[in-house]
């Protein structure tokens, strides 16, 4: 047959319209295959996809359809994380109501989902701004509100002085109001709703036992270091003021206090309303300074404020500071200054002339002099000028010391956590409503579960000014209390929009439940998933409230599992001139801009082939030009050869051996790295084989190569993959075809390439049989003509040999 022109567009566009009824990727109900859960996080629509979002996407879905081929019972799902705050800021932009413009978003960015062929099963699609979605985030904040896992409490928020609201982090740009760039942001406190993550502390750094070796390294050391278990004391040191209540301190070192020198507290402790007016103020503006700091960027800072404390174990009395580094939200909100043993702690009583006082001593050494020091001495040794403790090590120091606090009752051994409980108020309109009321006589009620889903009112006045567009929709907060019937209020705080993420996946399982969150039957078929793919920013947020979630489930009996995660993967980012991709850096790749120009096979396979799926690609267009060329090539050599034209056949065992070892390669990069760019790279090398020996390959060993390249290439070009096994006459989805097993004798290269090295030097090469022993590779080597001349008059201490690598002749 004549070789067709490759018409990416009239392929492509052919089987989208045969696919479209969304049916082809369903996964099964009460299926006896084995079970395959694959999922990429689910995207915010902002309104169109970019080619970073693809190179994710295709990842995952390469990964659906060989699970498919490979037998398993696949759940490939897609939804759209909805609420936040962009649909906002678009409504007082454009004037259009954030659910409007969220919804116009999602229908143009799932049509560009469509056009790139991604294996989603849409009948389970979820929509986070929907009130069957949000119902179930109520119904989860009541059932934590039952067990004391909710709760609210004053927490800080930036507030715009000039706007009158609160605004967000990422409103906040150099300190100032992004609406009105000379207006400083203060912070204020405000009643808050709260999730007590910090119950489950413990359980979410010890079940990550469980993740070892699914997910990354950096991941787990992320969170690990996130939720920060420190094992210390708390110690009480008495206020030098009448009637005022001593300042409880956490410290991993206690052994260390009696070379505290002065206490520093967070500008926000309550002792600072004693120090006098300047000093509330100087502490006022660093908590408003913290606005557009982030911790890393702070530089230590601090005032004495005029008030003193008591160490309890040395009765000396030393300075309250207040310091911009210490926070109310860790530990106790103070510290005791231990300059002489503690970085931090040296940094900051040297730049203030605060008295420096070593009281550890190295194992094998002295005592430092304070005069001269350059630096903290920080690890354990022999306690020294501390009472009766002297002569101890740090060990015994610490053990004894916390029981001598606590059987004196100014302290006790203690655990404290970095981790803080999750703020989830959001004084915006576009999230769910908090199911709480507010009766003057009944106080916070919850809203009942018969009346779930609280509804957002859909006609609002969005200004960007007050607490929450939601205080000005009178029909929604003036409601009669469930308790009293009485007149009360409706809170009019939204949650924060990780809630829904943090369960979604569990509601892909049962969609369209009315009458729960899902079946919890479904939820022991289908998880842990198996396999969650999404990039690295989302590992210390995100990542451990999904964690916490699923554990407040298992105790609330809805599901048996503890973990929803079975493994991770961080994929790399797509750059593009030297920078992540991004619209505000105004260097985004459209991705139906790409379609359009290369076709949805082409920016699939170019995504993956760029570069190893967990490592950054830098977009270049004449990357994807190239891959362009190559999905053309196999269409013309598989048209033009349907049905096989005959040839020689001199030529069958060495392709049909680059054939097999291709698809050796193939299943276990998908089996193990998912280095797909060498996967593809074979591919390539295979095309080549077959362009340069095309007269000599048979007919039965063209039709063998073309049917199993076209299985080969389903995972990663599903159109151009299923236009071929049309040509072939072959009927039905390829993907749901079975994976071919490839031969391994075929598989095994025909001859190997030995290095013979001299003192590890390259000195010479053999060819031999694979698999040759390391005896005779030896004697070859010894034998070897160039080797024997280089070894004259020298002698062979050892000879090192790695069969099918090199021989390594080490001589003197």
């Amino acid at each position: 047959m004549p070789e067709k022109p490759y018409d990416f567009n009239q392929i492509e566009l052919k089987w989208a319209e045969r696919w479209a009824d969304g049916g082809l990727y369903r996964a099964e109900e009460n299926s006896a295959k084995p079970k395959y859960y694959v999922l990429e996080m689910l995207p915010y629509p902002s309104g169109a996809l970019h080619i970073g979002h693809i190179r994710n996407y295709s990842i995952g879905d390469a990964l659906a359809r060989h699970q498919w081929m490979r037998g398993y019972n696949v759940l490939h799902p897609m939804g759209w994380d909805a609420f936040g705050l962009p649909a906002e800021n678009a409504a007082m932009a454009n004037k259009t109501p954030p659910g409007e413009w969220t919804r116009l978003n999602i229908a143009k960015m799932k049509k560009t989902h469509r056009r790139f062929a991604f294996s989603y099963d849409w009948d389970r699609e979820v929509t986070t701004c929907e009130p069957e979605y949000y119902r179930w985030n109520q119904w989860f904040f009541l059932k934590m509100l039952e067990r004391g896992l909710a709760y609210r409490k004053k927490a800080l928020v930036n507030w715009c002085p000039q706007c009158a609201t609160v605004l967000a982090n990422e409103q906040v740009v150099d300190g100032c109001c992004w609406r009105h760039e000379t207006t400083v942001v203060e912070q204020r406190a405000l009643e808050q709703w709260f999730l007590k993550i910090t119950a489950y502390a413990d359980q979410l750094l010890d079940d990550m036992k469980q993740l070892e070796g699914g997910w990354p390294d950096r991941v787990l050391a992320m969170q690990r270091n996130w939720i920060g278990r420190s094992e210390g004391a708390e110690v009480d040191f008495a206020i030098d003021a009448p009637h005022t209540p001593p300042v409880r301190v956490f410290t991993t070192r206690i052994d260390t206090i009696y070379g505290a020198t002065c206490l520093i507290v967070a500008p926000e402790h309550p002792l600072v309303a004693q120090a006098d007016a300047q000093g509330q103020a100087r502490a006022k503006a660093m908590i408003d300074a913290r606005a557009s700091q982030g911790p890393g960027e702070v530089e230590k800072e601090g005032f004495f404020t005029g008030i003193y404390a008591v160490n309890p174990f040395s009765q000396e009395r030393i300075p309250v500071w207040t310091g911009n580094f210490v926070l109310m939200g860790y530990g106790t909100g103070a510290i005791m200054a231990v300059p002489g043993h503690d970085e931090r702690d040296f940094e900051f009583c040297q730049k203030y002339e605060i008295p420096i006082r070593p009281v550890i001593r190295p194992m094998d050494g002295g005592l430092a002099s304070p005069v001269g020091m350059t630096g903290a001495f920080c690890d354990y040794g022999i306690v020294e000028n501390s009472g009766r403790w002297s002569g101890m090590t740090s060990e015994e120091a610490r053990i004894a010391m916390a029981a001598h606090a606590k059987q004196h009752g100014f302290g006790e051994s203690a655990i404290t956590f970095r981790i803080k409980d999750w703020g989830i108020s959001r004084q915006r309109y576009w999230g769910t409503p908090i199911p709480v009321i507010h009766c003057p006589s009944c106080g916070t009620v919850p809203v009942p579960e018969s009346d779930l889903p609280v509804r957002l009112p859909e006609k609002v006045d969005i200004t960007g000014e007050g607490r929450s567009p939601l205080e000005n929709v009178p029909e929604f907060v003036n409601v009669k209390c469930p308790k009293c019937g009485g007149a009360a209020r409706r809170e009019t705080d939204t949650m924060d929009t990780f809630v829904d993420s943090s369960w979604y996946f569990y509601r892909y399982c049962d969609a369209h439940n009315a009458t729960a969150p899902f079946d919890s039957a479904n939820i022991d078929y289908w998880f842990p998933i198996d396999q969650y793919i999404g990039g690295v920013e989302h590992a210390i947020l995100h990542l451990i409230y999904s964690r916490f979630w699923t554990k407040v489930m298992r105790d609330i009996g809805l599901i048996a599992n503890s973990e929803p995660v079975k493994k991770l993967f961080t994929q790399g980012m797509v750059i593009r001139n030297g920078e992540k991709m991004s619209k505000s850096k105004g260097n985004v790749v459209p991705a139906d801009e790409v379609v359009e120009k290369f076709g949805a096979d082409a920016a699939r396979l170019f995504a993956l082939f760029a570069a190893p799926p967990e490592k950054d690609v830098d977009w270049i267009d004449t990357g994807i030009e190239g891959i362009a060329r190559f999905l053309g090539r196999i269409y013309r050599f598989t048209t033009r050869n349907t049905p096989p034209t005959p040839g020689d056949g001199t030529a069958d065992t060495e392709v049909l051996r680059k054939l097999h070892q291709t698809l050796r390669k193939i299943t276990e990069d998908f089996d193990s790295r998912w280095h797909f760019n060498t996967s593809i790279a074979a591919m390539m090398e295979l095309l080549n084989q077959l362009y340069a020996h095309e007269a000599q390959i048979s007919a039965g060993a063209k039709a063998q190569v073309i049917e199993i390249l076209s299985l080969m290439l389903a995972p990663f070009a599903p159109y151009l993959a299923q236009e071929l096994w049309e040509e072939q006459g072959r009927p039905g989805p390829i993907h749901k075809e079975p994976w071919p097993a490839y031969d391994p004798e075929l598989a095994r290269e025909s001859e190997a390439e030995i290095v013979v090295q001299i003192n590890g030097k390259n000195r010479s090469k053999l060819t031999v049989a694979p698999g040759t022993d390391k005896e005779t590779l030896e004697r070859l080597a010894l034998a070897d003509e160039k080797i024997m001349s280089l070894l004259d008059g020298k002698t062979v201490v050892r000879v090192i040999v790695v069969p099918d690598k090199l021989v390594n002749i080490v001589v003197r």
